[in-house]
């Protein structure tokens, strides 16, 4: 076995294993001086079911007159095209997005209290609530099954429609032009994406008898190696997996990997370290095997609490997870499995005798994997349960079953569970509050 950690941000991750992609530079004006755009830089952020572009940062040779702009002052186009819903040809057809703030800030990212600060840049936050901008794309389709990617060439434009002025030096006044409103030429985006959450992540590999597992981990932003953190490793769903041209995409293609770092999901400021790894799909079997070889050597390496490991899945990921809680339930302390696979009843009797915490969502309208399989599952363990003697109250305790209608979905992809599960801080917590006995910690 051998573990071996990168420190590249995502961003420049993909970018070397991407197969085709933007020739990121410059989209014209004067280089030499303070007149025209000199970059724009794409913002993304993981929403409930994927990233998209968030917000563009249009970058000028001087300090930008922030009172010059106003949210007319751009105008931003995005892909219609979610992979979810519609085929690949619709990636070129754009539609125009709806802005929400324009300011100026001294950094390609956005701020949180979206005032402008002095600087070069003019930072065009887009509403998310947009159906365009979503920048995820199907990567493969080896089987009547796809995979899917972070697309290396976002198809995202701006217009500046209004005259961008520098500041004066005497504050007073609109200042001297830096570039003149060109309402007429749609530029395309020049630089890498950033992403505040994801960039956060690190790849690493770990191969185990001629097989590679690609993952990505993040740590606490104060990480300390004295001290001992929860760890919640996020399973993917089928899509997700490893395919030669998707490192990465497991953090992006939807919520669960980056939620857990942040309060405004998870209502707590706990440090969390999360571990996304991407499977190869050969086998639950084998898969969980190699996940718990993986988290063996990465709990030796990370300063991890053993009474707090945690595995949270989408779709395929269950089962990894019901074959990886059989297989060393001493390992696990709680698991969150959402639109997932059904438990088989040779996994039943480890999971129930080591009394792993486990909550169940799916949709009630799941159009790939039908609700009969959750169902059964959470029927399955409450009666393995009752065979052991577990009293009602315990066995609420240690199995917890939610199933949405299709109203609770705020995407209508009924398969994808995580979508209200996530949005649902309480299980969240719920999960974050499990831990194991001291007398069983490894």
């Amino acid at each position: 076995m051998r573990l071996r950690r990168g420190l590249i941000p995502l961003a420049a991750t993909l970018a070397l294993v991407a197969s085709s992609g933007t020739a990121y530079g410059a989209p014209g004006g004067d280089h030499g001086g303070r007149e025209g755009i000199r970059s724009i830089t794409p913002i993304t952020t993981v929403y409930t079911y994927g990233q998209k572009v968030s917000a563009v940062a249009v970058e000028y040779g001087a300090t930008v007159n922030p009172r010059t702009l106003d949210d007319d002052t751009f105008t931003v186009a995005d892909t219609i095209y979610n992979f979810r819903f519609n085929p690949i040809e619709d990636l070129p057809k754009l539609a125009d997005r709806t802005v929400t703030r324009t300011y100026t800030n001294n950094a390609p990212t956005t701020r949180t209290d979206h005032r402008s600060a002095p600087g070069r840049y003019v930072i065009v936050e887009l509403d998310p609530a947009d159906p365009g901008g979503w920048t995820v794309i199907v990567s493969k389709c080896p089987t009547f099954l796809c995979s899917v990617k972070v697309n290396p060439d976002l198809p995202t434009r701006v217009v500046q429609r209004k005259d961008v002025h520098a500041t004066t030096g005497r504050g007073i006044g609109r200042g001297p032009v830096l570039a003149r409103a060109t309402p007429h030429q749609s530029r395309p985006v020049t630089e890498a994406p950033v992403d505040p959450q994801v960039d956060e992540f690190r790849y690493g590999s770990f191969l185990h008898a001629g097989t590679v597992l690609p993952y990505h981990y993040r740590l606490p932003r104060d990480y300390q190696p004295g001290r001992a953190y929860p760890l919640m490793v996020v399973l993917p769903g089928h899509g997700m997996g490893w395919d030669g041209d998707n490192l990465g995409v497991q953090l992006a293609a939807d919520i669960p990997a980056t939620a857990w770092s942040q309060p405004s999901w998870t209502g707590s400021r706990e440090d969390v370290i999360v571990l996304a790894p991407q499977h190869q799909r050969v086998g639950a079997a084998a898969e969980a095997d190699l996940l718990v070889r993986l988290l063996d050597t990465f709990v030796d390496e990370f300063a991890v609490d053993t009474r707090r490991v945690y595995a949270t899945t989408v779709s395929y990921g269950a089962q990894l997870l019901w074959e990886a809680f059989a297989k060393r339930p001493d390992l696990f302390a709680g698991g969150l499995v959402t639109g997932g696979f059904p438990v088989n009843a040779g996994q039943v009797a480890p999971i129930t005798t080591a009394g792993i915490p486990i909550w169940i969502t799916h949709g009630e309208h799941d159009h790939l994997l039908d609700v009969t399989g959750a169902r059964n599952s959470a029927a399955a363990l409450r009666q393995a349960y009752r065979d052991r003697g577990r009293t009602p109250a315990q066995i609420a305790d240690l199995v917890r079953y939610t199933e949405y209608a299709d109203s609770a979905f705020t995407l209508p992809d009924y398969h994808a569970a995580f979508g209200p599960t996530y949005e649902d801080g309480r299980i969240l917590r719920w999960l974050l509050a499990q831990r194991k006995p001291a007398t069983s910690a490894g």
